[in-house]
């Protein structure tokens, strides 16, 4: 399964779910790779020193004779590897601007090595810009991460837009695996208003899975390291775990 986590609004927990869930399925067995599709490199500079790679994924999209081997790295993290974002990422969407199959550049560089994994999970920038839109044609499958907050749901419209769009034309296979609620705090309404508003939007594709607000998660990535390395006991870690195994048993 290739499964991109997007979502165009920014601080709704995208990375951290990009991460945790990569090491999640890693730790339970799975062959995992990690790839950063988002320039800020959040993803990236929690597993790996951005200043010790000779490349990155960019190097890797605009070259496209680079072999694999290159530019992918390991993790501390037995089971998980990634492709690593830089901020020269940033530059690709000017680059594919104007290419008949500039939407296609992330799929055809991933298809030949994809069967090396049992799960490939796809970090993107929060924007429905080329970077994102490649990130989906290159998929099979969407997780949409949305904060239990009072305006959980703007935006989701253009985003939902945009997957039809895609499917439409470039992959009709792609389809919604799941939305995750994220930073979710038990002792407000508002959160719990929110819940009941994303739960009829999205009917059985909400998970069951919660994953609460964390100081745990928010910390880990700071000393390059999964929750389930940094605070192992957490609760965090326990939703995380969950979250992973309702993916396996969904997918």
């Amino acid at each position: 399964m290739i499964i991109t986590i997007a979502n165009q609004k920014g601080g709704v927990g995208k990375t951290t779910t990009s991460i945790n869930v990569s090491a999640a399925l890693a730790f339970l067995g799975y062959k995992t790779l990690l790839v950063d599709m988002d320039p800020q490199a959040n993803s990236t500079v929690s597993f790996i020193e951005p200043r010790q790679l000779k490349y990155s994924l960019f190097d890797f999209l605009e070259n496209t004779d680079m072999p694999f081997e290159d530019v992918v790295q390991p993790t501390s993290i037995n089971n998980l590897s990634m492709l690593p974002a830089s901020i020269a990422l940033a530059k690709l969407e000017s680059k594919l601007i104007g290419e008949i199959d500039g939407h296609f550049r992330l799929k055809d560089r991933i298809d030949s090595f994809k069967f090396k994994y049992d799960y490939t999970i796809i970090d993107t920038p929060p924007t429905l810009g080329l970077i994102t839109i490649n990130s989906f044609v290159a998929s099979s499958h969407l997780i949409i991460p949305i904060q239990s907050s009072y305006f959980a749901l703007e935006g989701t419209d253009d985003l939902l837009e945009t997957i039809e769009k895609v499917r439409s034309r470039s992959s009709p296979d792609l389809a919604l695996l799941g939305v995750v609620i994220t930073m979710y705090d038990k002792r407000t309404v508002i959160a719990k208003d929110s819940v009941t508003h994303i739960k009829k939007l999205f009917g059985r594709k909400v998970f069951n899975t919660v994953i609460s607000r964390n100081v745990r998660l928010e910390e880990s990535p700071a000393y390059k390291e999964s929750i389930f390395t940094f605070a192992p006991n957490s609760r965090g870690a326990e939703e995380y775990q969950q979250l992973a195994k309702e993916i396996v048993k969904n997918g």
